[in-house]
């Protein structure tokens, strides 16, 4: 029976390209696992969109000269371009910046006010006389009190602590260089503290599903206490506030970017001509999952589902599978020290499918893991091109070449049986394994499939006994195109290309999603497309020009 499943995918600042961070934090297991329950036949709905709001905008902007919206503009173009070059999958990618995503922010705002669980208060702020406004936390730069490097209110690049303005040394205002001031400024809360108890008892029920690092830090933070969150800023850019009296502040980002998932939600419905059709994925029977970085927890499994229960009549995430963080070449990445592979680069030089299969296999679930263009060669050359990729070639090339191009006629042998039947335990073990969000040993089932298939492959070896007993080669190759067959399915979620590539090559029409999660070997007769190579052999210097790239050197 077909289930619904909801997936929100957190929003990525317009203020920057996207780097593998992003990709391996959330973006590529997202799109692994709507790629399978579409497979399945699931009804799938998975949501995302540019944050256009918040400081790191504005900072963008006056170091260029531009105005914020010239800029979102120009990222989420790009942003677009880069997610359908890598093959994510959404069904609605838009911004936070839409009259309609206005519109639900203020309908939840006005909502949560309503039932008073939002309320007027007052905070200290940061406060330039020299520019008479007050500060956000980025806007006010220092030096860390922990190590002593350069860093801004929110948080220390060089030592990773967060910080407040208060706490920098020698604290001064990114405009002018004068020194802030504290002053209290009038400010909407949310009333976090009055959802304590729920959150706890809801949280104690996820244990079954839920990531042991998500559940731990999630119930450490609501044991350590919640406190009241301002939900304002004073801010020109962002949401504005529903409130003539606040007509000069904003909502603040981390509370309206979260409502984007159900704003996004009501603009697919719009653009299937089904206003109402976003409501059995908020209010039916719907698993909702929401992929994320590890820095994002507290605001999915607690903020969210706080706001969530006070509104009222919406679904609470049934599962949170936020990844840990990817470093890069044994250092943390860094977009201000340029210490990143941005993914527009990296597009321009080599093909998707080896990098979701890198960051598939090396991905960050349970603990940090690190990108090194080295080990990216050896898992390229050794694990794609070596043990999947020649399977393939050699399996299709001697089949079209001896064998009039049309898979053989004949039966299987008890080793070609076996074959198939761990080609059947394969597609279902990872089948379970994607559904726990567990896509690195999920993968692995599949490289294990073909490492299987070639051993086979190499026992029966089907090129001698071409000459000697042509029925017996056509048996062997009738398994190991069976496993082919297996294997492109297997690996779809992971690698859609080449894996839309190997189904043209077994002759089959269409798409490889028509097929279904399921295992269908080629029919005997059944005319094979033209071989081609799936993935290409890398060289070795690539590990030196990367390199050096990284270190802003020519390679």
């Amino acid at each position: 029976m077909a289930e619904r499943i909801f997936i929100g995918v957190a929003w990525p600042y317009a203020n920057g390209p996207l780097h593998l961070g992003h990709l391996a934090g959330c973006y590529l297991p997202a799109d692994i696992f709507a790629r399978y329950h579409r497979l399945k036949g699931n009804q799938v709905l998975m949501v995302s969109g540019s944050d256009q709001h918040g400081t790191p905008i504005t900072l963008r902007a006056e170091a260029e000269g531009k105005p914020p919206q010239e800029v979102v503009a120009r990222f989420h173009q790009e942003f677009q371009e880069t997610w359908q070059r890598l093959g994510i999958t959404w069904d609605t990618y838009t911004t936070t910046g839409t009259p309609n995503h206005t519109r639900v922010v203020h309908d939840m705002f006005n909502a949560l006010r309503e039932r008073g669980h939002i309320y007027k208060g007052s905070m200290p702020q940061p406060y330039c006389p020299q520019c008479q406004r007050f500060l956000s936390d980025r806007y006010v730069e220092g030096k860390c009190p922990h190590c002593g490097s350069d860093a801004r209110g929110d948080q220390c690049d060089a030592c990773g602590q967060p910080l407040n303005p208060e706490e920098l040394i020698g604290a001064r205002c990114r405009h002018c260089g004068a020194a802030p001031q504290t002053r209290q400024s009038e400010h909407y809360f949310l009333r976090l503290s009055a959802f304590q108890e729920r959150l706890l008892a809801w949280v104690k029920t996820q244990g079954s599903h839920w990531r042991p690092n998500v559940l731990n830090f999630t119930a450490r933070y609501l044991e350590g206490g919640l406190k009241d969150r301002a939900i304002t800023r004073d801010l020109p850019w962002g949401v504005a506030v529903p409130d003539p009296a606040f007509a000069q502040k904003r909502i603040y980002v981390w509370f309206e970017a979260v409502i984007g998932y159900l704003s996004a939600s009501q603009e697919w419905a719009q653009a299937q001509d089904d206003p109402e059709a976003w409501r059995p994925f908020w209010q039916g029977d719907c698993r909702s999952y929401y992929f994320i970085g590890k820095d994002n927890i507290p605001f999915h499994t607690i903020i969210w589902p706080a706001m969530l229960l006070g509104y009222g009549g919406l679904n609470l995430p049934y599962d949170v599978p936020a990844n840990e963080f990817l470093s890069l070449e044994g250092q943390k990445l860094s977009t201000s020290r340029n210490w990143a592979v941005w993914l527009p680069d990296y597009l321009s030089r080599y093909d998707p499918d080896p990098l979701r299969y890198y960051l598939s296999a090396n991905m960050p679930e349970t603990s940090d893991l690190d990108f090194s263009w080295r080990e990216f060669l050896r898992r390229n050359n050794d694990e794609l091109v070596a043990t999947y990729g020649n399977l393939a070639q050699r399996v299709l090339t001697f089949t079209f070449r001896n064998f009039e191009g049309r898979v053989p006629e004949g039966g299987l042998d008890s080793a070609g049986e076996a074959l198939l039947a761990q080609s059947r335990e394969a597609l279902a073990a990872t089948g379970a394994l994607i559904e726990a969000c567990h896509f690195r040993e999920a993968i692995e089932r599949g490289l294990a499939l073909a490492r299987e298939a070639n051993r086979y492959l190499d026992h029966q070896a089907p090129w001698k006994a071409l000459k000697e007993d042509r029925q017996a080669a056509a048996r062997s190759l009738v398994a190991a195109i069976a496993v082919l067959s297996c294997l492109k399915t297997l690996l779809f979620p992971f690698l859609p290309f080449s894996s839309q590539h190997l189904h043209q090559q077994l002759g089959f029409p269409g798409r490889v999603e028509d097929g279904g999660w399921s295992f269908q070997p080629p029919a005997p007769g059944q005319r094979l497309g033209q071989p081609e190579i799936l993935f290409k052999k890398l060289e070795p210097s690539l590990v030196a020009e990367e390199t050096a790239r990284l270190r802003g050197e020519r390679p």
